[in-house]
């Protein structure tokens, strides 16, 4: 049986492979393509945001340095994406 995730938290700044190819690889899988994915990372730059918005990301939030402000954001994130939006059930 395969099991396929219902939601993807990516690093654009992965150390082996870039997360922009990863996305596009994600979102060019038809199995994988309708998973939402949240791009989380330390960079701020609009061209990185508009570049992976242009790569059909679900969502980009910049990663906060402070361990608490990163809780927090896990919190909110689990709240909306597992909580309260809808996901398709994609198998």
């Amino acid at each position: 049986m395969l099991l396929v995730p219902q939601l993807i938290l990516l690093d654009i700044n992965l150390p082996k492979k870039d997360g922009r190819q990863v996305l596009k690889f994600i979102k060019n899988e038809p199995i994988l393509k309708r998973i939402p994915v949240i791009i989380l990372s330390t960079s701020n730059s609009d061209a990185d945001i508009l570049q992976i918005y242009d790569l059909n990301a679900n969502c980009y939030l910049t990663k906060p340095i402070d361990y608490e402000c990163f809780l927090e954001m896990a919190y909110s994130i689990e709240l909306f994406w597992i909580q309260k939006a809808k996901l398709p059930n994609v198998l």
